[in-house]
């Protein structure tokens, strides 16, 4: 044995990849132990992967009494699943973004450029600004935070605006219910991030950046943290970037705790020491941003896909996908599922595929009843709509968002009339109060749901929900409020049943 591998990713250490470390220290002293990222197979967590002359072998999931036998055994061990790269799960996938996560050591400098790492920088390093921003433009990169707005034509914009100084922004605030890739990838992988935002700086001419994590990740910010420092000591942040004469510095910042700041124009604020509230818009970031500067705001996954598209060439990054949809798209499967994780494949996969395939359906064994797509402002999708693509014109056309590629499923017992409940309870929680249609039609949402589903003047109060949802939609200042309308109309029209009755009793 050469090595072994036990993930130190935060969701395998909820379900005791410490404690499968400290096994494997106590029995085999002498191996050296590698905290991995996690490659995502979290009904296997913890996965422990052995490393010999043929290569590594996987086993899980582990608990610490698995572990001498597991040793003693090798290959002929129940628990082992054989070469990771063969479990099907992901011979599947086709992985860009995540091809180092659960591979490398997160904080090898050396183990990263091993595995293809700092390639992208270095060309970028010998490139022009401007034909930097082109191969962006040219790859079909689109923003992987929801709304899919072309990243290069950002990054134009930014680069054109007059100004003494601009700023990198990463929007590392990853609040959607069923979400985690940003998270993976700030621990498993964190120099890709480094990289493509060193990218961005070279070429938008910006010498400073910020990555805003979110507060209820405090081991992905403290990776992060290590890894910037790492980067700076060899070269690849600081006053010279990789040899290109132009610098560029990078700071992470833990937020506020609001989901609200997962908004741009918020979490710019959070980043000026104010309180999170939406700002008005025109003017965009990409004009007048962070302290008033053109900013680039893209978030973690937009960012990490930087580096491969410099380093193959905008044409490969664009061979896969379909349409205005190229690329991969992580996507996170959570919910009523047998096997949650994640999954990066090409645009052009549906849901039923996603669900069914790599979910493996409900780890209830009940029949699936919705799929939630985008995260808690996504729409509800009914079994009969489960074989739309999944690309964002696709689902545009069918009422739903793409999102960040959170993927959460239901089975046959969900309440939907109380789901759609929730989608106005969540944000009158979470709304900032800037605005009236959000801040208050939220909670008048909750409470014309609360009659309708009690019986109470039926017509009367779905009309009165109809126009409320239309004046949160095209009243409020920001995605919260005007998302607001898309998981309970959704659930309104493909679940009309659990409406006007008391909740859904659960089926025995």
């Amino acid at each position: 044995m050469r090595r072994i591998f036990v993930p130190g990713d935060s969701g395998a250490r909820s379900v005791g990849a410490d404690d499968v470390a400290a096994a494997v220290t106590a029995h085999a002293p002498h191996i050296p132990i590698v905290r991995n990222g996690s490659r995502g197979l979290y009904w296997l967590e913890p996965l422990l992967e052995i490393e010999g002359e043929d290569g590594r072998i996987a086993f899980g999931p582990v608990g610490p009494e698995d572990v001498p036998a597991i040793l003693a055994q090798g290959r002929t061990h129940p628990l082992c699943l054989g070469p990771p790269d063969l479990i099907p799960f992901l011979a599947r996938q086709q992985r860009l973004t995540f091809a180092r996560v659960g591979v490398t050591d997160p904080l090898s400098l050396d183990d990263y450029r091993a595995h293809g790492g700092w390639g992208g920088l270095e060309k970028a390093a010998r490139m022009a600004p401007a034909d930097i921003v082109e191969a962006v433009v040219a790859s079909g990169l689109r923003g992987r935070g929801g709304a899919g707005f072309p990243t290069g034509l950002k990054w134009r914009t930014v680069a054109a605006a007059p100004a003494d100084r601009r700023y990198v922004v990463c929007n590392a605030d990853e609040g959607d219910s069923g979400t985690f890739a940003d998270r993976m990838l700030l621990e498993g992988d964190p120099f890709l991030l480094v990289e493509g935002m060193a990218i961005a700086g070279l070429a938008v001419g910006a010498a400073q950046g910020y990555v805003y994590i979110r507060s209820e990740y405090p081991d992905a910010f403290a990776t992060f943290s290590a890894a910037i420092r790492l980067a700076e000591a060899a070269g690849f942040l600081g006053d010279d970037v990789a040899g290109s004469g132009r610098p560029f510095r990078l700071e992470a910042r833990l937020g506020a705790g609001a989901y609200i700041c997962g908004e741009e124009t918020a979490l710019l604020e959070s980043l000026e020491g104010r309180r999170g509230v939406i700002r008005p818009k025109p003017p965009l970031p990409a004009i007048r941003g962070l302290f008033g500067k053109p900013t680039i705001v893209n978030n973690v996954l937009s960012l990490a896909a930087i580096p491969l598209i410099l380093d193959k060439g905008p044409e490969h990054y664009a061979a896969l996908g379909l349409a205005r949809s190229r690329g991969t798209q992580p996507f996170q499967l959570a919910g009523n599922l047998k096997h949650c994780g994640l999954v990066e494949v090409a645009f052009g996969l549906t849901i039923r595929q996603l669900v069914e395939d790599f979910g493996g359906g409900t780890a209830s064994g009940r029949p699936l009843r919705a799929v939630q797509v985008g995260g808690p402002l996504g729409a509800y999708f009914p079994e009969s709509l489960l074989d739309v693509p999944l690309d964002y014109e696709a689902m545009a056309a069918a009422g739903g968002m793409l999102g960040h590629g959170g993927i959460v499923a239901f089975d046959d017992r969900v309440d939907m009339g109380a789901q759609a409940r929730f989608a106005f309870a969540f944000c009158a929680a979470e709304s900032c109060g800037k605005c009236t249609p959000c801040r208050i039609g939220s909670t008048r949402g909750v409470e014309v749901l609360d009659r309708i589903r009690s019986g109470q003047n039926m017509a009367g109060n779905l009309d009165l929900l109809h126009d409320l949802l239309e004046t949160m939609r095209d009243g409020s200042l920001c995605a919260l409020g005007g998302l607001t309308p898309l998981p309970v109309e959704s659930a309104l029209r493909h679940f009309p049943d659990d409406f006007g009755r008391p909740a859904r009793v659960a089926a025995e």
